[in-house]
């Protein structure tokens, strides 16, 4: 075998090695050089197209879930407007902050250019309504009630309407089915803002820009359930926005609904009634004021006996919640709290508070007897009662001789509790308390739940007033200064009573004990604490904590989450005292200050049990209260500078009971007339679909007049100036 020598090809490899050695250390080169161009020299450029690239977000809004009555029927649910909004980011691109694009809006949409552009511009503590309380960075609707023409116009036109777009969008709707408005009950929505977006970004329901939240009443208590789940879908996009891949989708979850305690029939006639009630007190001539009753302002709760649970609750005025939809215009936010208004966003059944008048006077017998005084003893019932050198009179001066507390609620005896609170104010030391002093009749109030919230679940309840001891004392330590400074001995009545409570107006004083007793001075109240307080005293005793809402059910219907009720306290009274102040408010309705109001009624087949209430105001006219039960449900009534009770608030409760007994104005009892005539148990049934079988509402029209016979029989009407 011939061999090859190997010096024969060292020169030919070497020259390859070499070869190769220069292409390496050339494409090293090459390189070097790239990565300097790119990340030195016009690094700052690439950086800044990179940065370009990212990830786009498309939200797809949850359809909000329906608020729902007893039945099913919607209170409030979604309709498909077409609405037209503006992109703030973009107008503010344009050299004229896109003040010509919202002009030429204005002309399609025929309104005027500031009404637009008002509607665009950011909410501060110096901006008045209208404006944007939502995020910058949200497209702002301008309107929900855009019709087929002007959407098509925009959209057309697209070149001219930069930043404004026009689409189908579901939007919030408050049905008023039967005239039902149920307004500050149900509540209302506005965007969400950037504070909030920032405080929720944690949590397990974080907002999106695009949200709208609930600001009062069940749709801000229930948003969370109502809400649902926004879908969004983000997208690749590079610098140009141009779509490079989908990075990820989460489908949008419907909120769920919310079914409530409310019937809409029982709420429009709670509404109806206490609207005319409302009309008819200011027909009715007040002596004390040489006018007519002002009647400004009302409430009624209908809440059933035996759980709490709100079946109707009506305040007045009123206003409708569709006015915030799609963006409150500068008029109706006006209308809704300017000074004229009075107020219609106010729930005055958890909201107002007033000196409750006798409706009260359940509390002081129930701290008479724990105190030690018999239920049956005789007190006397005297035309007047003076402490010293001041006279307390008994209403119309009237004396009734010797009576015992059941007598003393039946026909509101004042004298009675007078001596009965100024008796316990001595005993207990009187201006100087002694140590460890019972205070029967405010630690009782305050064991009925007064003073406090109810726990009802709607935001913003108010607590009310016990005026106790501690109270005086912290009330005097706050106004202290400005009454030294305004009060003058000898002065007007305010001028004397500050000079007064300047001295010693942290000391509980006879007067004040006095008038504590018949639900005067500076006690407060509120419907909602009184209708518990009535619905415990029916059941037996047991206070609940009020509701609204019953269930929430998923959009599927599958999911149901009930609210049970919650006991909140039993009453501070044994079985005996409940039962005997159950059969005197029995009186009431049958012999007392309210039967001439309850002529008729079947009291054996349905027993009717009330008491009637006038608290006097300083400066105002009487206030209107009446306090009510069956087995089935309590109801109480008030009517700011309305007159008295029976007069004005107990005609309208007993037309709620009309219907929801089916009792007609002469006392017969038809059952297929009768809406209610004991509580809904059972749930609405929601489809797969979403869709709700649920039955129509007719408007209300009144109950019908009483024959001549049945309105002889009622007795004298409202102008008679009875105080009860």
């Amino acid at each position: 075998m011939t061999n090859i020598p190997e010096t024969g090809r060292t020169p030919r490899v070497q020259i390859r090695l070499v070869v190769i050695q220069v292409l390496v250390v050339s494409l090293l080169l090459t390189l070097g050089g790239r990565l300097w161009y790119l990340q030195i020299r016009n690094g700052e450029e690439f950086a800044a197209e990179a940065d370009g690239n990212g990830v786009q977000r498309v939200v797809q809004p949850a359809v909000r879930g329906s608020i729902l009555d007893a039945r099913g029927v919607p209170l409030a649910d979604n309709e498909t407007r077409l609405v037209v909004s503006a992109s703030r980011t973009d107008l503010m691109k344009m050299d004229d902050d896109g003040k010509a694009v919202l002009t030429k809006l204005a002309g399609v949409l025929g309104v005027q250019p500031k009404e637009i552009t008002d509607k665009v511009r950011l909410c501060d503590a110096e901006t008045p309504q209208p404006c944007w309380n939502g995020s910058p960075y949200q497209p702002i609707p301008i309107t929900d009630e855009a019709t087929p023409k002007q959407a098509l116009q925009i959209r057309e036109r697209a070149e001219d309407f930069p930043g404004i777009t026009a689409e189908p969008t579901a939007v919030r709707r408050y049905t008023a089915p039967g005239d039902a408005n149920t307004a500050q009950v149900l509540g209302y929505l506005s965007p969400v803002t950037d504070v909030e977006i920032e405080k929720a970004k944690d949590s397990e329901s974080p907002y999106l820009r695009s949200d709208q939240v609930g600001r009062s009443g069940l749709e801000r208590q229930y948003d969370k359930a109502l809400r649902g789940k926004a879908g969004v879908t983000r997208y690749e996009v590079d610098n140009l926005g141009r779509v490079m891949g989908q990075a990820k989708s989460d489908k949008a979850e419907p909120g769920a609904n919310v079914v409530t305690s409310i019937d809409a029939r029982i709420q429009r006639i709670a509404e109806y009634e206490l609207n005319e009630a409302l009309k008819e007190a200011r027909k009715v001539y007040d002596d004390n004021t040489s006018m007519n009753y002002k009647a400004d302002s009302g409430a009624i709760v209908v809440m059933e006996a035996k759980t709490g649970r709100v079946v109707a609750m009506a305040s007045n005025p009123t206003y409708d919640p569709n006015a915030w939809v799609g963006g409150i215009t500068a008029k109706d936010y006006a209308k809704l709290t300017g000074k004229s208004s009075n107020y219609p966003l106010l729930n005055r059944a958890i909201q107002g508070q007033a000196a409750p008048g006798s409706i009260f006077k359940v509390i002081p017998v129930a701290a008479a007897v724990k105190a030690g005084y018999g239920f049956n003893d005789r007190y006397e019932c005297s035309s007047s009662y003076a402490i010293g050198g001041q006279v307390f009179n008994n209403f119309e001066s009237k004396g009734y001789g010797s009576i015992d507390l059941g007598q003393a609620l039946e026909v509101s005896c004042d004298t009675v509790f007078y001596r009965l609170a100024h008796q316990e104010w001595q005993r207990d030391g009187g201006l100087k308390p002694k140590k460890g002093a019972k205070d029967w009749f405010y630690e009782t109030a305050h064991e009925f739940g007064l003073g406090a919230e109810t726990g009802i679940d709607l935001p913003n309840e108010v607590t009310g007033r016990v005026p106790d001891r501690q109270w005086k004392r912290d009330f005097w330590k706050a106004n202290k200064d400005a009454w030294c400074k305004t009060g003058k001995k000898g002065g007007d009545f305010l001028q004397q009573l500050s000079y007064e409570n300047c001295l010693e107006g942290n000391l509980m004083r006879a007067g004040d004990s006095v008038n504590y007793s018949i639900g005067q001075g500076d006690t407060l109240v509120t419907p909602i604490q009184m209708a518990s307080i009535y619905a415990g005293i029916a059941n037996g005793g047991t206070m609940h904590h009020p509701t609204v809402g019953k269930a929430v059910i998923s959009a599927d219907g599958k999911e149901i989450t009930e609210i049970e009720p919650k006991v909140q306290r039993k009453l501070p009274v044994s079985r005996k005292t409940l039962a005997e102040i159950d059969e005197a408010l029995e009186g009431v309705a049958t012999r007392g200050t309210a039967a001439w109001r309850f002529t008729g009624w079947p009291q054996d087949e349905i027993p009717m049990h009330a008491k009637t209430g006038t608290a006097e105001v300083h400066g105002k006219q009487t206030t209107s209260w009446f306090a009510s039960y069956t087995d089935d449900y309590a109801i109480v009534m008030t009517i700011a500078q309305g007159g008295t009770g029976s007069g004005a608030s107990a005609p309208a409760v007993r037309n709620v009971y009309n219907a929801l007994y089916g009792v007609s104005p002469e006392g017969t009892i038809d059952p297929k007339k009768a809406l209610l005539p004991q509580p809904q148990k059972s749930l609405p049934k929601i489809q797969r679909d979403g869709t709700i079988d649920a039955p129509k509402l007719a408007p209300y029209k009144g109950q019908p007049e009483p024959s001549p016979t049945a309105r002889a029989l009622a007795g004298p009407p409202a102008t008679t100036g009875r105080r009860d």
